[in-house]
């Protein structure tokens, strides 16, 4: 038996990346998948890759019109979803001060606008079935300021806010809402967004990988997370655990003379 036998998912920016990696654990738990993001091609193909047990429904996260779809097709073709994992997001390098207020609508829309959205299409058919499991994936910037990408940083700390706020709201429905907090994971958006990609300088000295976001998703969309609401969970490598005062090998040179 699978860790998610018989409920129905949607996992948004699920064509590439954590998403995609969400949607293959998910599939191979038992869970119907439904796929939602704008990369049709891709999403089209992870699908049919899948198989039966998944779809792919255009979703920009922005548009309520969007979701309406989504939830229609998803209803129509495995029921009611149990499970809603938001990871489309999109990032944003510049300095507050050569940002426009475009920029930041945009940022906004994506990354916190969306995941609003995204509760409240799901919020009736979790009411129904009785529960849920909201999964909100954000950032290791939302603990601490960003700069070179303040946007993006703000989106991530108010979707860690509104993360907690609905894991209160929802709990009378038996819904729980937690997000993952990412550190620096290997996928096409690290590579695009960051020209030269150094070793992090974190307690797991490497990046981490789409399929250990997956796992904790897994965990937190399942039975056995099932008492837990409201937490955040760094996937991070221990970054937000802190730092050297000085390099490891300075001190240990220092104390040896």
């Amino acid at each position: 038996m699978g860790l998610l036998d018989g409920k129905v998912a949607i996992i948004t920016g699920g064509a590439s990346g954590q998403g995609a990696a969400e949607a293959r654990l998910f599939a191979a738990e038992g869970a119907k998948v439904v796929i939602g993001d704008i990369q049709d091609e891709l999403g089209g193909k992870l699908a049919a890759e899948i198989g039966p047990s998944a779809i792919y429904v255009h979703l920009d996260v922005s548009s309520e019109d969007d979701w309406a779809e989504l939830i229609r097709q998803a209803g129509q073709a495995f029921g009611d979803a149990a499970i809603l994992v938001q990871s489309a997001a999109v990032v944003h390098h510049k300095l507050i001060e050569d940002s426009t207020r475009a920029e930041f609508d945009r940022v906004l829309a994506v990354n916190l606008v969306g995941p609003f959205l995204g509760m409240l299409a799901v919020l009736p058919g979790m009411q129904r079935a009785g529960g849920g499991s909201i999964i909100n994936v954000g950032s290791g910037a939302a603990f601490s300021g960003l700069g070179g990408r303040p946007l993006y940083g703000s989106a991530k700390w108010g979707l860690r806010g509104l993360t907690k706020s609905a894991a209160i709201e929802f709990g009378y429905h038996g819904i729980r809402v937690n997000s993952i907090q990412p550190g620096a994971i290997d996928t096409p958006m690290l590579r695009h967004s960051d020209q030269e990609i150094p070793p992090p300088q974190i307690p797991i000295p490497r990046y981490g990988t789409p399929d250990e976001i997956a796992q904790a998703a897994l965990f937190l969309a399942s039975d056995r997370s099932a008492y837990i609401t409201g937490v955040d969970l760094p996937v991070d490598g221990g970054s937000t655990a802190g730092g050297w005062a000085r390099p490891r090998d300075v001190i240990k040179a220092t104390a040896a003379g």
